[in-house]
């Protein structure tokens, strides 16, 4: 027979025992806690570590200095941040349910998460129209592709996800007409990014579905453009030169692959972003009722996708394997690894 003490409730814990009007931390057994911190601090270090690859391999290597490349060396340092500036405080946060870095230091991160996860879809939009030229305009796409174009890209993506995400979280546009809910909910400890419904629809068509779907048609328009020219290639008349013939299949080959590639890092992208920006535009209108464990999960959906880029170009870019192998050797460290060969000699 239970005792009387055993039907008392667990006592309540507080992220701040010893303040008023603290916020109520999460009542969680052990094991799941310890099961989130794995799987958590996992993904920051595998974040961390595969887009410091990706950094140092396109830095260090002259063949890899290219503008396609120079995209990727940027997404991967906004991947780069996002763990070591975001995911660590928003591991806290989703563990403990408490913030215990202060008000000021919660908008800082709100301005830096927005900003990074705007800058990453930003840059996978300009390597779609990068991966455009290559393949339906080929023969433009040394003098339309060049650094400076480059330079104009890197700047937008990087200079518009800045002024949206720290003018909208310092003007408190975001929470107008959520007042009430704001005041209700409001205790020590509270880290909450709430978006009305005007700017929930709005940020999330800014910084998600507008890039997307123009990244969506270009990359359609791409893959059509490719299958009609692999058949002509395949079904065209002989060319008397074999040589030339050899070259334009390699040249094509080379293309479709990169391109492949490069819809797999958008498609993974859409995929972990989707149900999220789904919920920020919904939460508005069902009185933010969304539970705390489904807005965390989602939420870490969309970072998972900083881990999963890294992963991508090991499984589809020999250069990255290889690069990865000279730099766990040490062989970087040679005064001549800079010019080394990543390309296998057929290529």
């Amino acid at each position: 027979m239970n005792s009387p003490d055993s039907w008392n409730p667990p006592e309540v814990q507080f992220c701040f025992a010893f303040i008023n009007n603290s916020c109520r931390r999460s009542e969680r057994s052990m094991p799941i806690v310890c099961a989130m911190y794995v799987v958590m601090v996992s993904a920051i270090v595998l974040t961390m570590l595969g887009n410091m690859v990706v950094i140092i391999s396109i830095a260090h290597f002259k063949q890899l200095h290219s503008p396609t490349n120079f995209l990727v060396l940027s997404m991967a340092t906004t991947d780069f941040l996002l763990s070591c500036v975001v995911m660590p405080f928003s591991m806290i946060r989703s563990i403990e349910s408490c913030w215990y870095f202060g008000d000021l230091f919660c908008k800082v991160h709100s301005c830096f998460d927005i900003m990074l996860c705007t800058t990453s879809i930003f840059h996978l939009c300009f390597i779609s129209v990068d991966r455009y030229y290559a393949v339906c305009d080929p023969l433009h796409y040394v003098t339309k592709i060049t650094m400076p174009v480059i330079e104009v890209f890197l700047l937008i993506s990087w200079s518009i996800p800045i002024f949206f995400a720290f003018g909208l979280i310092f003007s408190e546009l975001n929470i107008i007409g959520t007042e009430d809910f704001v005041a209700a909910v409001n205790c020590t400890g509270l880290c909450m990014l709430i978006f009305n419904k005007l700017w929930g629809v709005l940020a999330s068509c800014i910084a998600f579905f507008f890039p997307g779907t123009v990244m969506v048609g270009i990359y359609i328009h791409i893959f059509t453009v490719a299958r009609k020219h692999a058949k002509q290639i395949g079904m065209g008349p002989r060319m008397k030169e074999v040589g030339s013939e050899s070259k334009t299949k390699a040249t094509s080959k080379k293309e479709s692959k990169a391109t492949r590639t490069l819809s797999i890092v958008m498609g993974v992208f859409v995929l972990c972003w989707l149900p999220f920006f789904i919920l920020t535009i919904t939460d508005p209108f069902i009185n933010f009722t969304t539970p705390e464990d489904l807005y965390n999960v989602f939420l870490w959906l969309g970072y998972f996708n900083s881990t999963f880029n890294p992963i991508i170009y090991g499984m589809f870019y020999p250069w990255f394997r290889k690069a990865l192998r000279m730099i766990v050797t040490g062989m970087i460290f040679r005064p001549d690894s800079s010019t080394l060969s990543l390309f296998p000699s057929h290529s």
